[in-house]
């Protein structure tokens, strides 16, 4: 994440910005420190402390492009007791790099794409291999229609950035290979390099097979039981609704593709989940619009696209088969350099 904790305000920076212009640089620097003094010095390096505190294994000072301010702002801190990082050459500089390494190592790196059918639980599989990235959780969204959190996701740039990120970590720990999950250009609004889509394009494919009544109970407490209480602990009033809400819009935004009957069906079949949830507590109906979605929408639109990549699968099993396969082929494969 990014904070803007600046060392001066607008009208401050204004202020130096023309004295610099009229009367040069030390000017403009000993302007600075007479505005930046005091309780506002005080409550300004306060300000960075406590972030400082709380970020001390990931945060760092930047300027947008680089100056005077981020390395006063660093050696004030210093003063303080906390030595924390610099990015050289601001944030464009920064921003220039992550850039130039994603589309480096977007082209280096041997990548692996975890597939599989809605519900096998891909990303779940993804969290339990050391050198994966779960894009899915960069992007704070899973994937799919009914994939919105309720926390937002974050911007393009915050989540490339992230991305670049977790790639220079991954070349750093010097892994072999990578393994990704099976995502389109868009995780929700956010978009993947194209660089890094059209390696995943190329990439083989490792295949989770598991059963239906798997798959309908992997949904069920993802986009069921996980998101209910995500929205008791936002709204515990207001939670049922905003459920509802959210399974409605949902629904909606694959309407084309559902068809005219097929959207009632759903909006019928969440309906009396919801109203048997309001009755008795109970969620198991839910499992209904579950099953139809997967048989009528996910499963066929899957097979579809798995046609015109069959030829790349290089593994299929089921779970406990494919972390097997994934864990062998991480020893008996180092890195080559």
């Amino acid at each position: 994440m990014s904070n803007s904790l600046p060392l001066m305000s607008d009208r401050e920076r204004e202020q130096v910005g023309t004295c610099y212009k009229k009367q040069g640089k030390e000017a403009a620097i000993k302007l600075g420190h007479q505005l930046v003094q005091g309780s506002v010095k005080v409550e300004r390096i306060t300000g960075w402390k406590n972030f400082a505190k709380d970020h001390l294994e990931t945060g760092y000072f930047y300027c947008f492009r680089g100056g005077l301010r981020s390395k006063t702002s660093q050696q004030w801190l210093a003063e303080s007791g906390i030595n924390y990082p610099l990015i050289e050459g601001g944030y464009k500089a920064m921003r220039r790099f992550l850039i130039d390494q994603t589309e480096q190592l977007s082209g280096s790196l041997n990548i692996s794409i975890i597939t599989g059918l809605t519900g096998s639980a891909k990303t779940k599989l993804i969290n339990r291999i050391d050198n994966s990235i779960d894009l899915e959780g960069l992007a704070n969204h899973r994937g799919s229609s009914f994939g919105k959190n309720i926390t937002p996701q974050p911007s393009q740039i915050s989540f490339e950035n992230s991305l670049a990120i977790q790639l220079l970590k991954h070349q750093a720990a010097d892994h072999s290979q990578l393994y990704l999950e099976d995502e389109s250009r868009l995780i929700g609004s956010r978009a993947l390099p194209l660089v890094l889509k059209d390696k995943m394009d190329q990439s083989p494919l490792i295949l989770i097979e598991e059963s239906f009544e798997y798959r309908v109970e992997q949904i069920f407490e993802g986009y069921v039981l996980d998101m209910l209480v995500n929205f008791s602990e936002l709204d515990s009033d207001n939670s049922v609704l905003l459920y509802t809400n959210y399974l409605i819009d949902s629904t909606n935004k694959i309407k084309k593709r559902l068809g005219g009957q097929g959207l009632k069906d759903m909006h019928r079949l969440i309906t009396q989940a919801i109203d048997i949830q309001k009755k008795t507590g109970l969620l198991d109906q839910h499992k209904g619009w579950i099953t139809y979605l997967l048989k009528n929408y996910y499963d066929s639109m899957y097979q579809f696209q798995l046609e015109k990549k069959r030829s790349r699968i290089i593994f299929k099993g089921d779970t406990s088969e494919v972390l097997t396969y994934i864990h062998s082929n991480n020893r008996r494969s180092p890195r080559t350099v």
